[in-house]
């Protein structure tokens, strides 16, 4: 038995019309050694019947909801729980080219999730040139966070063609407590949440400051340091106040989606790494900053400062992926569109990272667990639903987009003996985090890019993923004249 966390809760909460809290992955495959040369709909329900034990949340268990909506849901496992009702197959038209599959992901991806069984659906999607089949699989962030994501994949792909031999599901079945229970536990919480609330509330006030949105305050940055020295802490690194520039994806976002997916090579990221010096993950984020100073330079609308980026961050510990409920956090950062010469770009955006993450951790960017946690579950989606629709009337602009970087295994894998050729991750857009967002993840060697926005604001991404590229060569001459290379 378990229950929604506050964090877990909110991502149900965040749903509006506009707004679906679910991430999504694309993975493309060569059918051609799975058995009868094709991936079907029984063959992966199959696996997943045979697998769900080792990812219970997401694939098997099923929301249950507290009388009164008094707390947060339960959690428990779908008596009715069959693999077909989640999968489907359908089939692209000739030509089959990856703008037809780009426009049929986009499309999944406006749907919302079915709440009465478990949040995840899986779309084969067959006809792709080349006898290539691609697999789109979304899942509910209530149910999972990026290590929970990985570590369902882990359990379904293999490292060859032949599956490996797993254990049989011994696990009990996991049932929510009963009518009176829930609502015993769901007073009893009611009648502690002023005191959780407000200790919720001193533990947020040294680093209100990190919250996206106040840190735009005057006034919020001295207020948190002088909580800092009344408390005796040390201090954590000061950033500038982060206030998001209007751009064209930070409008109000409409029901529709586009999607656009790309890759990099790994080893030119690295190899611009060594040559500049930073993270593979500065480099993500530089080419993010080109990318977007050129596709808002076309329009006429690049801002004279820097855009403000929310990177989400993991809190679950090393080893520690099946510990309950998202373990997950935002750390903002300036990103320097703004700076038109390559080389002082990629500089401020190593800089501006450093500082971010130095405060992050100096703060353990528990903000969002503790403001999660601040309302009594009664309200808490009454009012988190109406300040997200509200946001567009006040102009509410914390963060201009979401760019995420997620490590992933450099070796191939298979699903159900087909070999995953590539893997783009598809994510949330809403008006608060702006109608944009791009996630890549490393696979194989390559990085894989997945960028989703509000259809009505940027109607086709995949000149961003254009822009990427020439920022990469951009890096690149950088990073050969930093090396002295030819």
């Amino acid at each position: 038995m378990s229950q929604l966390s506050t964090v877990d809760a909110t991502f149900l909460h965040a749903e509006t019309g506009t707004t679906h809290a679910h991430i999504a992955g694309l993975g493309i495959v060569d059918a051609g050694t799975c058995p009868g040369g094709r991936l079907t709909v029984p063959l992966v329900a199959e696996l997943v019947r045979g697998r769900a034990h080792l990812a219970a949340r997401p694939l098997r268990q099923r929301l249950v909801q507290v009388p009164l909506g008094l707390d947060h849901p339960y959690w428990e496992d779908d008596p009715d729980f069959e693999p077909e009702r989640h999968i489907t197959e359908i089939g692209l038209p000739s030509p089959g080219t990856d703008r037809q599959l780009a426009d049929i992901v986009a499309m999944l991806h406006e749907q919302p999730l079915d709440r009465s069984r478990p949040l995840w659906e899986m779309v084969l999607i067959q006809g792709l040139l080349g006898g290539r089949t691609a697999v789109y699989v979304k899942v509910h962030h209530a149910a999972i966070d990026g290590v929970m994501a990985a570590e369902t994949l882990a359990a379904l792909l293999d490292l060859s063609p032949e599956p490996r031999d797993l254990p049989a599901d011994e696990t009990a079945p996991a049932r929510a407590p009963g009518t009176a229970g829930m609502l015993g536990t769901g007073l009893l919480r009611a009648a502690l949440h002023p005191v959780r609330s407000a200790l919720s509330v001193a533990r947020t006030a040294p680093y209100l400051d990190e919250i996206p949105g106040l840190a735009s305050i005057p006034g919020v940055g001295l207020m948190s340091s002088a909580v800092q020295g009344a408390l005796r802490r040390p201090g954590t690194p000061r950033t500038p106040r982060k206030s998001a520039p209007p751009t064209p994806f930070n409008r109000p976002i409409g029901r529709r989606r586009s999607v656009a997916c790309g890759e990099l090579p790994l080893d030119e990221i690295k190899q611009i790494r060594r040559g500049l010096g930073g993270s593979v993950n500065d480099v993500v984020m530089a080419l993010c900053a080109t990318a977007l100073r050129k596709w808002l330079d076309k329009r006429g609308d690049l801002p004279d400062r820097p855009l403000v980026a929310a990177v989400p961050v993991s809190l679950r510990r090393r080893g520690a992926a099946a510990e309950p409920g998202n373990q997950v956090s935002i750390m903002t950062t300036t990103l320097a569109t703004h700076i038109p010469d390559p080389a002082d770009r990629y500089t401020a955006v190593r800089r501006d990272m450093d500082v971010a993450k130095r405060r992050f951790v100096g703060s353990s960017g528990s903000w969002v667990r503790e403001m999660s946690g601040i309302l009594p579950a009664p309200i808490a989606g009454a009012v988190t639903r109406f300040a997200l629709q509200a946001a567009p009337a006040i102009s509410l602009r914390p963060v201009n987009l979401l760019i995420s970087n997620v490590p992933g295994p450099q070796f191939p894998l298979y699903l159900c003996g087909a070999k995953v050729l590539g893997y783009y991750p598809i994510s949330v857009v809403s008006d608060v985090s702006g109608g944009l967002n791009i996630t890549v993840f490393s696979y194989d060697g390559r990085v894989d890019v997945g960028i989703v926005a509000c259809r009505d604001l940027i109607p086709d991404p995949s000149e961003i993923v254009d822009h990427l590229v020439d920022a990469l060569d951009e890096l690149k001459d950088l990073s050969r004249e930093a090396l002295g290379e030819d």
